[in-house]
């Protein structure tokens, strides 16, 4: 046989399948007695040969679910590709080029319902650990000292408010800045970042990742315009009269939802959003070194069944209660939170109380919470959210002693910018509506987040901002008429 043929018999040989990997690497973590007493990050990161062993468990398949099911399309594949062969630098170019916040989407992106439910290794129950690995990259760049910058293009001379700076208006500003406009964020706060500072825990996100990604953004020219409150400073159409040729509202959904029920009032009933407030933002936590306090018993309930009430209570017994108890009218099966976020209360030592559901709070006598009154609950057909409906159980009502109570129940819009603004429809529940672009009622206005959904996740307010930016950038680019007064604050 000639040497050709035997090349053409080599060819026909069938290529050898890669063998399926299912055994995902796990994620360090402190160990429960030990972070339970600390605000210390509880995930300790991977380090780079569980990197290295994590990438090699990826087929690099050709269609791309994971990227699919990503909310900014972020090329998945290719930067596992580039990661698996240690160049971690180009793989931290390859997620900048669709996210300016992997520090953050890597430690609280719901990846289980995302990229990874869709990974094609799912279908054997191991996804690949992507939020993990991005997490990885984005750590080692911290380490490094140094951070990728996409090419910025050349100015287009139009200028983009963004009222807002958490995930969202962090996204835009982002996207609008690196594609030639300038671009300014107001943020109320003292300090950028959104839900992302006053929301989130240290120990499941530290500020320290938070600011280095805020000071990124700012690196590619966006300006940052701290304690300014659009509503009050000034007005929405005062932005739009004065410098800017379009504004996007990103200011999130900080109104708390209450139970409406008789005691609510009492002291040391708190709002979820009070209580992480307090805590992280404002470093309660770290009192008396800040000057901080928040007031809190031995025996803390917490009302709810998503993340913010996660934690809530794992701040709770942090903060020294003797005993957390999570009230959930569902089962656990219904829970909202992220699986590793209640596994992780539940090794803390943190109680579940399910199916029941509070019908007052009860008075010490002294106008403080001492007990609060629950009924038991069972499940009846699917609601709008299809979900089944807790429906309560007649004569099932019981007392549960408490001295702190924590309502998490969701929140809604702050009013402000809708009440100042008449021609900005929202709907009843106080969200701003929008098209398919972002695009709201009033014209060279979009929006996008907490403010649109009512509260949602960090990445699909990061893709309703991807989404809205494109759209702004058409705008910009074809139709928008050059506006060069002077900014508001600017004299």
């Amino acid at each position: 046989m000639s040497e050709a043929n035997n090349h053409d018999v080599a060819q026909e040989e069938p290529k050898v399948k890669k063998k399926l990997n299912l055994n995902r690497v796990d994620m360090p973590r402190q160990d429960p007695e030990i972070r339970r007493a600390n605000f210390e990050e509880v995930a300790l990161g991977y380090t780079y040969e569980m990197a290295m062993e994590e990438t090699s468990r990826c087929i690099q398949c050709k269609k791309r679910n994971c990227q699919k099911g990503c909310p900014v399309n972020i090329d998945i594949p290719d930067f596992i590709a580039a990661l698996a062969k240690g160049d971690v630098a180009a793989a931290s170019r390859v997620l900048k080029d669709k996210t300016s916040l992997p520090g953050i989407c890597g430690r609280v992106c719901p990846q289980e319902v995302q990229c990874e439910g869709v990974c094609t290794l799912n279908k054997k129950g191991a996804p690949i650990a992507i939020g993990r690995l991005e997490r990885y990259i984005a750590d080692w760049e911290r380490a490094e000292g140094i951070s990728s910058i996409p090419d910025i293009a050349a100015s287009s001379g139009k200028r983009v408010a963004v009222v807002g700076t958490g995930p969202s208006g962090l996204t835009v500003a982002s996207d609008l800045a690196i594609l030639g406009h300038a671009v300014t964020m107001f943020e109320a706060l003292h300090v950028a970042g959104g839900v992302l500072v006053y929301g989130i825990p240290e120990f499941r996100l530290p500020k320290e990742i938070v600011q280095r990604e805020v000071d990124y953004v700012a690196s590619l020219g966006v300006e940052i315009k701290l304690n300014t409150v659009v509503g009050i400073n000034f007005s929405l159409d005062e932005l739009l009269n004065t410098r800017y040729d379009g504004v996007y509202l990103a200011t999130g959904a900080g109104l708390p939802m209450f139970l409406k029920v008789p005691g609510e009032n009492l002291n040391m009933v708190y709002s979820a959003n009070e209580f992480l407030t307090r805590t992280n933002l404002m470093k309660a936590y770290l009192y008396p070194r800040y000057a901080t306090p928040i007031k809190m018993g031995k025996k803390v309930a917490v009302i709810g069944g998503g993340n913010v009430a996660m934690d809530a209570a794992r701040c709770a017994m942090r903060l020294g209660a003797q005993d957390v108890y999570v009230i959930y009218r569902r089962s656990r099966e219904e829970m909202p939170a992220r699986h590793e976020e209640v596994e992780n209360a539940e090794e803390e030592g943190i109680h579940f109380h399910f199916l029941c559901a509070p019908t007052a709070f009860l008075s010490d006598g002294r106008n403080n919470v001492s007990a609060m009154e629950l009924i038991r609950m069972h499940l009846g057909e699917p609601d709008a959210s299809g979900r089944r409906r807790p429906v309560p159980q007649p004569g099932s009502e019981f007392v549960m002693d408490v001295d702190t109570v924590v309502v998490s129940l969701g929140t809604s819009p702050n009013p402000l910018i809708a009440s100042t603004t008449p021609d900005l429809e929202t709907t009843r529940w106080g969200t701003v509506v929008i098209d398919t672009s972002g695009k709201t009622s009033k014209a060279r206005v979009w929006a996008g987040g907490d403010i649109v959904s009512g509260g949602a996740t960090v990445i699909s307010a990061m893709g309703e901002g991807r989404i809205a930016a494109t759209a702004m950038h058409e705008f910009l680019s074809n139709g928008a008429k050059k506006i060069n007064p002077p900014s508001p604050g600017s004299e």
